[in-house]
């Protein structure tokens, strides 16, 4: 009995297209992370989106309505506001409710809390409440369950500079930190008045909001931003000495 011989380059090629979904974008691989992802609701104020993170409205904060609430698990307790991902609805898992070769990028803008009884946003799940608009980007219109959903951070690519917005009262300063490129995501921020002289650290008070206690009222204001990924930008002067609580000022610089 002869032997048979098997032709190994085309069980590679059928192996390779199995593991890659074959469409390359639906399986895990450079970089693409499993996750769900379901969507708010109908309701696209702006002013609704930003949540957790503090942004009074996304598209003043110019994120758009292409947002999403994140698990807890990527939250991670407000660092990850301004951080963006790309989705793509993993069609090889769920062809009935997700569009083929379908690719988004979010803005992360709002807590999905923890129900602690087996939720989606429970840890360690990887969970994106996504806008309306966002969401039919990826998936059919009249799903009202949850998608498998293929993630990855990505760069944000921001329409101008790094925006300040002014906050607080007296002596207290909160500053709401937006429209960031780069990762997106703060680490660290320091304020600096022209009479102070000196970088003051700034702490987080919640989502995209940060505060100190020093009155710099009546000063020209400088930031200093240091990102998740380590990048660091100076905005020098970006506020007059006239400001009043409640203006946004946007600087000229931006991360890339």
């Amino acid at each position: 009995m002869g032997s048979v011989k098997i032709p190994s380059v085309s069980l590679l090629y059928v192996f390779f297209l199995v593991c890659v979904g074959f469409d390359g974008i639906n399986s895990e691989g450079n970089g693409w992370l499993n996750g769900h992802a379901t969507f708010y609701g109908s309701n696209q104020n702006p002013t609704t989106l930003g949540g957790a993170c503090g942004y009074d409205n996304t598209v003043h904060a110019g994120f758009g309505v292409n947002t999403a609430a994140i698990s807890s698990t990527l939250f991670r307790g407000g660092e990850a506001c301004g951080a963006c991902y790309q989705l793509s609805c993993n069609y090889r898992l769920d062809p009935k409710w997700c569009l083929p070769h379908r690719v988004m990028t979010i803005t992360a803008t709002n807590f999905c809390p923890p129900n602690n009884n087996g939720g989606w946003c429970d840890p360690p799940y990887q969970h994106f409440d996504m806008s309306m608009p966002a969401f039919l980007r990826i998936a059919r219109q009249g799903n009202e369950g949850i998608v498998p959903v293929l993630y990855r951070r990505v760069s944000c690519k921001r329409s101008g500079g790094v925006r300040f917005t002014l906050k607080g009262q007296s002596n207290f300063n909160m500053v709401m930190i937006s429209n960031v490129g780069g990762s997106g995501d703060a680490k660290a921020a320091w304020i600096r008045g022209s009479r102070t002289r000196t970088w003051i650290p700034m702490h987080r008070n919640w989502g995209a909001n940060w505060q100190s206690g020093f009155d710099v009222r009546g000063q020209r204001l400088s930031f200093k931003l240091t990102l998740v990924d380590g990048k660091t930008l100076e905005f020098l002067n970006v506020v007059p000495s006239t400001w009043r609580f409640g203006q946004t000022f946007s600087s000229p610089n931006q991360f890339s």
